[in-house]
């Protein structure tokens, strides 16, 4: 017999690993229900006993601020599925492998509909991160694909920081987008996460998100950090970004560990960064160099990573050869490395940290 969402959370509450709250075992509920639906219909393929084609099972919106234990809720219900076909994506990842998909795809009278039924033979759940729409492009397409998805038996479990009514806010031609709005609340129950406690930032208040100098303490710190971020062990791994990949000591849902020299030193530009910044709330980063004359191009690097970071309200946590203010002694970025310094301090503070991504 399975084992249920709120009972691995319930069984975490009594190890002392986790708050019991209220709040949270409201949300698991209607998880475990959506997890019973998708197993009597993987069982119903299974032998045979399926006289239709599948239906997509109502899903689940689940909304609130930052730091309320969404990434927590859904990874305990994707725990109690290891039979159930499912793909996980933080959202901006997924739209643009749909836009490069169907780039790829010779025209036909519905791409759309020939890219959802090759999404369901893959899978009978979507569970997207962090679903936030700015782009018109994405906008303009996603309800057409959302509905497909659902006619081919897709069902969705989302996660984000605003509820459905304000997707797209004050975007272009947003009338258009208005049906996606409404097609969204009658495939998912909506449900508004309303914790009290801001679990992210209590865990980022109770260890230091600026750690010098680099060492193998340090090092240690930051991996119990990731630990607590992500509710997993570290392990190394790779992220594609813009067609390459880029090493990663560790990645979960919503948090990336990287050494400096992977995201600093290499062929990387700003657009790397914005992808970073907008795939992940945290990030954390190893071995941060004191920069001098001979080291500009890895300080221009960081100035631009710490930039794209700020700009999407990005918590950062980094080990460093110095303090902010003792860590460039270069001669060409004097001023724009002013800007850095200014940001590094302002987002150790609590009021950066509360501030919601911006994917």
């Amino acid at each position: 017999m399975s084992v249920s969402a709120s009972q691995r959370y319930r069984r975490r509450v009594a190890d002392g690993l986790i708050q019991d709250d209220p709040a949270q075992r409201e949300v698991l509920a209607v998880l475990d229900d959506i997890a019973d639906a998708l197993r009597r219909e993987t069982r119903a393929g299974l032998f045979g006993l399926r006289l239709r084609p599948p239906k997509a099972v109502k899903g689940l919106y689940l909304w609130g601020r930052v730091g309320r234990g969404k990434t927590l809720l859904t990874e305990l219900f994707l725990e109690g599925l290891p039979d159930v076909p499912h793909q996980r994506w933080h959202f901006h990842r997924f739209m643009n492998h749909v836009h490069r998909e169907l780039a790829g795809m010779p025209d036909t009278a519905d791409t759309l509909a020939v890219l959802a039924k090759r999404i369901a033979g893959q899978c009978r759940l979507l569970v997207l991160d962090e679903f936030f729409v700015s782009d018109i492009g994405d906008a303009m397409i996603l309800y057409r694909l959302l509905d497909r998805l659902l006619q081919a038996g897709v069902g969705f479990v989302t996660t984000s920081n605003v509820p459905p009514d304000e997707l797209y806010l004050n975007g272009l031609q947003r009338q258009s987008f208005l049906p996606c709005i409404d097609l969204i609340k009658r495939a998912c129950t909506v449900a508004e996460l309303l914790s009290g406690n801001d679990y992210r930032l209590r865990a980022l208040q109770h260890a230091a998100t600026y750690l010098t100098p680099a060492s193998d303490a340090t090092e240690a710190v930051l991996a119990g950090q990731f630990r607590s971020l992500s509710s997993q062990a570290p392990a190394a791994a790779e992220i594609e970004i813009n067609g390459r990949d880029i090493p990663a000591r560790a990645l979960g849902a919503g948090v990336a560990w990287f050494d400096f020299a992977a995201l600093c030193e290499g062929p990387r530009s700003a657009a790397d960064y914005i992808e970073i910044a907008r795939d992940f709330h945290t990030v954390l980063l190893s071995g941060v160099p004191r920069f001098d004359a001979a080291s500009e191009d890895p300080a221009r690097r960081f100035v631009h990573l710490v930039d794209e970071l700020y700009d999407r309200h990005v918590n950062l946590l980094l080990s460093a050869a110095a303090d902010p203010l003792s860590l460039y002694r270069g001669n060409r970025l004097q001023r724009e490395f002013e800007r850095t310094v200014s940001r590094l301090i302002e987002m150790q503070s609590t009021e950066y940290l509360t501030l919601p991504h911006r994917p």
